[in-house]
């Protein structure tokens, strides 16, 4: 077997608060890692595209002198999606397209109140994502809730491997159900941007349930500023806001916790999308609370236990609920069978493999 694996990625960038660092370049038996370092961003888009820019420009440095068979892109912004296109057409290859996110969608919403920068962005990502995905070989979507939108490109064979639980969350010990502290604890962890709205929420919620229950919020993004801000302004007292963490500092935190929290703005966007953090959290015997809609929402109904769902913003249904719950901890033993990620990325694999062996028997 002559087969090789060449992988481009970047160095840990998603906050500027949390550093980690991986070896630039990394050789295995059959495959080399490049980690492209980047410029740091504070999640606003213009920050994004400046490192996109640096990432892109990198990336083709390194495979101008290559030949590929296959080119997999995952793509959760869709120019990482566009720059496989790029290198695939480049070298006549297969495309394999692993998307997260419907890039128009979310632009829509979140630029849906600055028409004069709205109609020339969704227009240009339109042109640039019919180019990268009409003609793709294979599309992998991670939430079915886009299959819908996804219809217009009939050229790609389609498949719905979702995301996954990584094996050292499915070895997490049960909660000690006779060692419940007070107050009770409510984490979050992961971005804090547009996308999440934690500030149409947490500093009201944390309000109105008051000190017998702690909010615990670890991470960084575009609007941990302006919670910060609502908190000081309702002079909150029940929330703490922490940085990013190492996945084993995090782990401790999720033990330490009551409760696992999610929660999506109310945006058309999101009601298509299925967050990774569900599959983290599921993994654990922690009830969840989770503010999305759409799919997600029949998602955690089909696939979940001991769950409570609210509207996504709904200051007063969260609460609500809150109050009329009773505390129960549950291990979702087969939801953590279904989608442990190393089952789901070997099915992943294979398919790639699959589409390699079918090309070489033809050609």
């Amino acid at each position: 077997m002559n087969d090789y694996i060449h992988v481009i990625t970047t160095q840990p960038n998603r906050y500027n608060t949390f550093k980690a660092f991986g070896q630039t370049k990394e050789y295995g038996e059959n495959y080399v890692i490049d980690r492209i370092a980047v410029p740091e961003h504070k999640g606003g888009m213009l920050d994004q595209a400046r490192s996109f820019f640096v990432f892109y420009r990198e990336a083709m440095k390194r495979v101008k002198h290559e030949d590929f068979d296959l080119v997999y892109a995952s793509s959760s912004r869709l120019f990482t999606a566009f720059l496989g296109k790029q290198i695939a057409t480049s070298k006549k290859s297969l495309l394999y397209l692993d998307i997260r996110d419907i890039f128009v969608d979310t632009m829509k919403d979140v630029l849906k109140n600055r028409k004069i920068l709205q109609v020339p962005v969704v227009v240009f990502a339109r042109m640039v994502e019919k180019y990268t995905f009409s003609n793709a070989t294979h599309i992998n979507l991670v939430s079915e809730g886009f299959k819908e939108y996804f219809r217009k490109y009939r050229h790609p064979y389609y498949t719905y491997f979702t995301n996954g639980i990584d094996d050292v969350f499915l070895t997490m010990k049960c909660s000690d159900r006779k060692n419940v502290q007070y107050p009770w604890i409510i984490t979050y962890a992961g971005n804090m941007g547009s996308g999440q709205g934690l500030e149409k929420v947490i500093p009201l919620a944390a309000q109105k349930l008051g000190n017998n229950y702690l909010f615990r919020l670890i991470g960084d993004g575009g609007t941990k500023q302006l919670l910060q801000q609502k908190l000081e302004e309702l002079r909150i007292t029940n929330v703490e806001l922490l940085n990013p963490v190492s996945r084993k500092e995090l782990i401790e935190y999720y033990d330490q916790s009551t409760f696992l929290f999610l929660h999506l703005n109310d945006l058309d966007a999101f009601k298509k999308v299925l967050p990774s953090k569900l599959f983290e959290y599921g993994a654990f015997d922690k009830p969840i609370i989770a503010g999305v809609g759409g799919y997600a929402a029949q998602f955690i109904r089909d696939n979940l236990s001991n769950y409570i769902l609210f509207r996504p913003t709904n200051v007063d249904d969260f609460v609500n609920q809150m109050k009329g719950y009773s505390l129960s901890f549950e291990e979702r033993v087969e939801f953590k069978k279904k989608y442990s990620r190393d089952s789901i990325i070997k099915e992943m694999a294979d398919s790639i493999l699959n589409i390699c062996k079918f090309n070489h028997y033809f050609q």
